[in-house]
């Protein structure tokens, strides 16, 4: 079992930036992929970006390539999400998930643990 707790969310204004964090317990993250993905309402989760377990291969989704950086600490058990020039839709509640193998990929069935979410709300 491992308990995954995102930090660092909350109101921005447009052009904005955040920095969130994925605080791991119980459980080591050091040999699993982390995924960061969001679910805005009505809208289905999606993946923003995802970090292999050494950090050497890291994914994001195709539209927040440049404005997204993902990292991680293996010392630290935590992933981070640095977000930039947000805009109003990146406004939803920002999940880390703990991938079920060591490389990530944007398929929520690939991870098994995840956090409560934390809000980030982009306002113009």
């Amino acid at each position: 079992q491992v308990q995954l707790e995102e930090s660092g969310g909350g109101l921005v204004q447009v052009g904005g930036s955040l920095r969130l964090s994925c605080a791991a317990s119980g459980r080591t993250l050091s040999g699993y992929a982390v995924g960061w993905f969001r679910q805005a309402p009505g809208k289905e989760r999606e993946f923003v970006a995802g970090i292999s377990s050494s950090g050497t291969m890291i994914r994001y989704e195709d539209s927040l390539k440049g404005r997204f950086t993902i990292s991680r600490d293996n010392a630290k058990n935590t992933v981070s999400l640095q977000m930039s020039s947000l805009k109003p839709e990146d406004t939803a509640v920002y999940y880390c998930a703990k991938g079920i193998s060591y490389y990530s990929t944007a398929n929520v069935r690939e991870y098994d643990f995840w956090g409560q979410g934390t809000q980030v709300t982009v306002s113009s």
